[in-house]
């Protein structure tokens, strides 16, 4: 079997952008969203470019496979910052080869060598296949918070 290898897309190029774009409304379209190629393409250029978030992309056998989005979270009680997973995704046929793992630990030594005081990531509680992932390589369920939103547009609800 081919190797998982990860990178993080430093200063993206256009093409890296395209390419992770197409993942990108992939996963957007899994979880209900409709296709929109040129404005996930047009997001992902925003936020990465901007230092909002950052990407990495897992590959198998030169094939686009999986990626996922971080964000550096200012962690203000303490005066220092820590890292949050915000999307992760790994194209269906790729699934359950060590794809979202491989990204986990990429990310993990990434956060460490940043500085971060912990790598935090937020799933359904019914999506049981990520929590068992996310609780294998030692995320612990975080008891006693309550997740609350605020819509501030008309019709969005989180």
């Amino acid at each position: 079997m081919t190797e998982v290898r990860v990178r993080r897309l430093v200063e993206p190029t256009d093409a890296e952008v395209d390419a992770l774009a197409g993942l990108f409304d992939a996963y957007r379209a899994h979880y209900g969203e409709p296709v929109d190629p040129g404005g996930s393409r047009q997001w992902l250029a925003e936020h990465l470019r901007s230092g909002r978030l950052s990407a990495f992309v897992a590959d198998l056998g030169g094939e686009l496979v999986g990626f996922a989005c971080t964000m550096d979270v200012p962690a203000s009680l303490r005066l220092a910052h820590y890292w949050q997973v915000r999307d992760l995704f790994v194209v269906p046929g790729h699934r359950r080869v060590g794809v979202a793992r491989a990204l986990l630990d990429v990310i993990r030594s990434a956060a460490a060598a940043a500085g971060a005081l912990r790598l935090a990531v937020q799933t359904e509680d019914d999506n049981a296949i990520a929590r068992q992932l996310y609780e294998g390589i030692g995320f612990d369920v975080v008891e006693g918070y309550v997740g609350l939103t605020l819509p501030l547009v008309s019709g969005e609800s989180g």
